[in-house]
């Protein structure tokens, strides 16, 4: 297919009856490269505009990998999708073995300057005491060490997989890493800590978010201690990342559930003493620190 001139709203649903009946689309499109600077639907020198994020966004959409393109004569180059194999999402076998176990969050260039600078805003001191909350493999701990090179931690994890965490403690020799379920929170035993992590698992079934809070605020942070939760808004389709919160039942993305777990878990922090800050796109982290802490800065990674 040719497109030149044509509005999105002839390009989009024209690419989906082909990706429908084909499982592929071949389209011959201005260059993006000759229209920097340039709104999407102006005028180039070989036609309307759209940058390469605009046809990553519609591949997305469309349920369709965007393939190595082809530069061609004439400020054009020739574009091809692949519609998703059909596949179980990762989670469909549990976080704790089968696909999940392959997911690398870390590659995910947003979600690892995110935590990075969610974690430098907390701060935890060196020597202090981490807890991870659901740490699966322990793959995002890594994220620890990228954040404050010259410190180490004493990281607790704990999760309901054990084979989740035997990978954990291949991956993290020197952590501490136990079976335990986060409703059994409080535990005195376990003691406090300067920064609890817990990702992707607020939203998980029968966690009690409030009860959590609550016992992890009030007897398992030290007084400058912080927190960094995170809200999926993601899924994995065929080995990659699409945007958006999925409600069961639901064709499309449906952010609701998401905006209010997120506004929930900001409330009641900020209720407790904290100042809250949102940042993120394909998981939302919400970061926790003392009202009365001064706000870091220079946090970039």
């Amino acid at each position: 297919m040719t497109f030149t001139d044509e509005p999105l709203s002839e390009v989009l649903p024209a690419v989906r009856r082909l990706l429908d009946a084909q499982g592929e689309a071949v389209l011959d499109v201005p260059d993006p490269d000759l229209g920097l600077g340039l709104y999407a639907g102006e005028r180039s020198p070989a036609g309307r505009h759209r940058s390469w994020q605009t046809w990553a966004d519609l591949a997305e959409l469309l349920g369709a990998h965007l393939l190595t393109p082809e530069r061609l004569p004439g400020g054009r180059v020739r574009v091809r999708l692949r519609a998703h194999t059909p596949r179980p999402d990762p989670d469909a076998q549990g976080y704790g073995a089968g696909e999940w176990a392959r997911v690398d969050k870390l590659e995910d260039p947003v979600f690892l300057f995110t935590l990075v600078e969610a974690l430098r805003r907390v701060g935890p001191p060196p020597g202090g005491r981490v807890l991870a909350l659901g740490v699966n493999g322990g793959r995002e701990l890594g994220a620890l060490a990228l954040a404050f090179p010259e410190r180490e931690f004493k990281v607790l994890g704990v999760d309901l997989e054990p084979q989740a965490l035997e990978r954990a403690r291949e991956r993290h020799p020197a952590g501490d890493f136990r079976v335990l379920d986060v409703n059994t929170l409080p535990r005195p035993e376990l003691g406090h800590f300067d920064l609890v992590l817990a990702l992707s698992l607020l939203q998980s079934p029968g966690v009690r978010t409030d009860a959590l809070l609550a016992a992890l605020v009030r007897h398992h942070l030290t007084p400058g201690g912080g927190l960094v939760l995170g809200f999926p808004n993601a899924r994995y389709r065929d080995g990659t990342l699409s945007y958006g919160a999925r409600v069961r039942n639901f064709a499309r993305p449906d952010l609701s559930l998401l905006m209010a777990d997120v506004t929930d878990a900001r409330r009641r922090l900020q209720k407790y003493g904290f100042k809250v800050f949102v940042t993120g796109k394909y998981e939302v982290l919400v970061t926790a620190i003392p009202a009365g802490s001064k706000t870091p800065e220079g946090l970039e990674f």
